[in-house]
């Protein structure tokens, strides 16, 4: 007997990303040039809604304009132009605070890097005499927007163009809607408690021990403050999010659904679901394979628990962020 879980208030969510202009196409970039991204103006677009930021062009310095760097000064690293030495720090990182109002409603943020205003990772800094110092920067805007928003998904471009970077940031982003939206409507206990059920497998692949705290948090629902709990869920449901997958991690959660469907199959499918399972286990075969066959099961046998599971279908299927076979 299956349990039938109440409709779902969080399915059919549009996630609302950040990003910086020129990864879109627009031409803001210091040389009168973009950066487009084709994942996310020829893929990702179909699926999100953009809130495009350009920092450097808002606080008018113009296009085209003389590059910026990072120079390392007693105060901290500050962003300061080729042409005059002129120091945009504080402007750049304002821009963060007067979107604020937006980016609070934001499911994630994609940066531009190698920028010395979106920068997110390994910006080289140099000294005021031009030598570099470093390779450990952040852009102004970045670091700002991180201190305002820890919890939101935040990527760089360059970072995407890894498969297993790029999949965890668009599971993340889609998680961080599908939670987002519950905390939009007039949610009751019971819909905090089916939202977690539904993400049970997704969270045992990130952190197990981050299910069984949101799992803990989850059954105080009707006892606690409501705005206390949504604040301590939502902490423990994005930390547990942020934590990579791993392969093992895939397994235990893949068996976890084979336990609930497997009395329901006969032996000729139970041992292509678990050969399937071994098969990403050594690196023979993408996730994409056993996840399609739990799917096809579970529709086939009407287990709404399994099905429901937003392990299963964690974003949009023609994003095809599965089908590599060595993550």
């Amino acid at each position: 007997m299956t349990t039938r879980l109440p409709p779902a208030p969080t399915t059919g969510v549009r996630p609302r990303i950040g990003v910086s202009s020129c990864l879109l196409g627009a031409p803001v970039r210091y040389n009168g040039g973009h950066s487009r991204s084709r994942f996310l103006t020829d893929e990702l677009d179909h699926h999100v809604d953009w809130l495009p930021v350009c920092p450097e062009a808002e606080i008018g310095l113009g296009v085209p304009r003389p590059t910026l760097r990072l120079q390392r000064r007693e105060d901290g690293d500050r962003v300061v132009s080729s042409a005059d030495g002129a120091d945009h720090s504080d402007d750049l990182a304002r821009t963060a605070d007067r979107h604020l109002e937006q980016l609070r409603r934001l499911d994630g943020y994609v940066l531009k890097n190698k920028s010395p205003s979106c920068g997110l990772f390994a910006l080289p800094v140099f000294n005021r005499n031009g030598d570099r110092v470093d390779g450990r920067g952040r852009g102004a805007f970045a670091r700002r927007l991180t201190e305002l928003l820890p919890a939101l998904p935040v990527e760089e471009q360059g970072r995407l163009m890894d498969p297993v970077l790029r999949e965890l940031f668009v599971e993340r982003v889609f998680a961080h809607a599908r939670l987002r939206r519950l905390w939009e409507s007039p949610w009751r206990p019971r819909d905090l408690v089916a939202l977690h059920t539904r993400h049970k497998l997704q969270l045992m692949s990130h952190s197990p021990e981050g299910y069984r705290e949101t799992g803990r948090i989850a059954a105080r629902a009707g006892v606690d403050e409501p705005e206390e709990l949504r604040a301590r869920y939502t902490e423990a449901f994005h930390r547990a999010m942020e934590v990579r997958p791993s392969r093992g991690k895939h397994v235990n959660a893949l068996q976890h659904a084979f336990g609930m469907l497997s009395p329901l199959l006969d032996d000729t499918r139970r041992h292509d679901l678990l050969a399937a399972i071994d098969d990403y286990r050594r690196e023979q075969a993408p996730l994409s394979l056993p996840v399609a066959l739990l799917r096809h099961h579970c529709a086939a046998e009407d287990v709404e628990w399994a099905r429901e599971q937003t392990y299963l279908r964690p974003y949009p299927d023609e994003l095809r962020l599965r089908h590599a076979v060595a993550v």
